[in-house]
């Protein structure tokens, strides 16, 4: 299958509530879109080749996935998907995926845990692994399959400060 999936984990957001209905509508903070636009900026020179961003439909992960989409000149190719939400299913999102063309990248921007959870069953079925996805953090991951049972090899995992650093 060779699906590329590129994983970024949202920027800095406001500070959380006891509410549930109060986080979702939680963005970005000045510091969180400045950092987000630097590390979209990184990517840019870095020549990620990204065919479609796909992102949670929470403010923080929409927020960060339209500042990148900007920076990419990708806005045309951004997508909300509630397969991204923190409580969404993995089975969920590995069915949308599967239905996308061969031989493509896409960006997936979300939230914890639920990234490193998705990246944990990819990679290793599922056992538990001590990979950390920081704020603005992203990873790459080479889909073969996701049928049976995803495929999948872990290709890097960087932090924000790695990405600026290589760009």
């Amino acid at each position: 299958m060779n699906l590329e999936l590129v994983i970024l984990r949202h920027g800095e957001a406001g500070r959380r509530s006891t509410s549930v209905g109060n986080n979702r509508g939680r963005g970005l903070t000045a510091s969180g879109r400045e950092k987000m636009e630097d590390m979209a900026n990184s990517v840019k020179r870095l020549k990620l080749t990204i065919d479609k961003i796909a992102t949670s439909p929470l403010a923080r992960a929409r927020e960060t996935s339209e500042i990148v989409a900007k920076v990419l000149k990708k806005q045309g190719d951004l997508e909300v998907w509630d397969e991204l939400k923190p409580e969404a299913a993995t089975a969920d999102l590995y069915r949308r995926l599967s239905k996308l063309k061969r031989e493509s990248s896409i960006l997936l921007v979300g939230h914890e845990p639920y990234l490193t959870g998705m990246i944990n069953e990819l990679i290793s079925g599922g056992k538990k692994s001590r990979i950390l996805l920081k704020k603005g953090g992203m990873a790459k991951v080479t889909i073969d399959s996701l049928e049976p049972k995803p495929s999948d090899e872990l290709r890097w995992l960087l932090t924000p400060r790695q990405i600026k650093r290589m760009s």
